[in-house]
């Protein structure tokens, strides 16, 4: 079953529940999608609407950590709440050693010798770890192994 639909599916879901805090989160990440197919005038895959949700999680986190340093537990709570809506229809994520291993491969695979070739590595591997490991710490990855 596609992402959008599995989306749909758990929004009929909470309805049925009256869990308004899914049912909430889940009208936000469709709302998204919806906008994005506007805005771009296509129908989304899984790894367009993959990567939404996991953009989504990363504003909440964000989000999460200025309440916090703002003395505003309550408003982080609701965004942590959030974030675990989210992450229910993202794949499981990958082990430290996993992404490392991923990066070998691709630097193997790609041929990549210097820093200069960080895209081509990145092309190998985004498709591979969108939604399953921080890009951020990915890219850290490829930097110290062509670095």
């Amino acid at each position: 079953m596609s992402l959008l639909l599995q989306l749909k599916e758990s929004q009929k879901d909470a309805m049925r529940a009256k869990d308004k805090l899914t049912l909430g989160t889940i009208r936000m990440a469709l709302a998204a999608v919806k906008q994005r197919e506007v805005d771009e005038r296509i129908e989304l895959n899984d790894t367009d609407v993959l990567q939404i949700l996991t953009k989504m999680v990363k504003q909440r986190q964000e989000a999460a950590s200025q309440f916090i340093s703002g003395n505003r537990k309550d408003l982080a709570d609701i965004e942590e709440a959030e974030i675990l809506v989210i992450k229910r229809f993202l794949p499981q994520p990958l082990s430290d050693e996993e992404v490392a291993e991923l990066v070998d491969a691709a630097v193997v695979e790609s041929g990549a010798s210097d820093i200069k070739d960080m895209g081509k590595v990145m092309g190998i591997l985004k498709p591979k770890v969108q939604g399953r490991a921080d890009m951020g710490n990915v890219s850290k990855l490829i930097k110290a192994k062509l670095g």
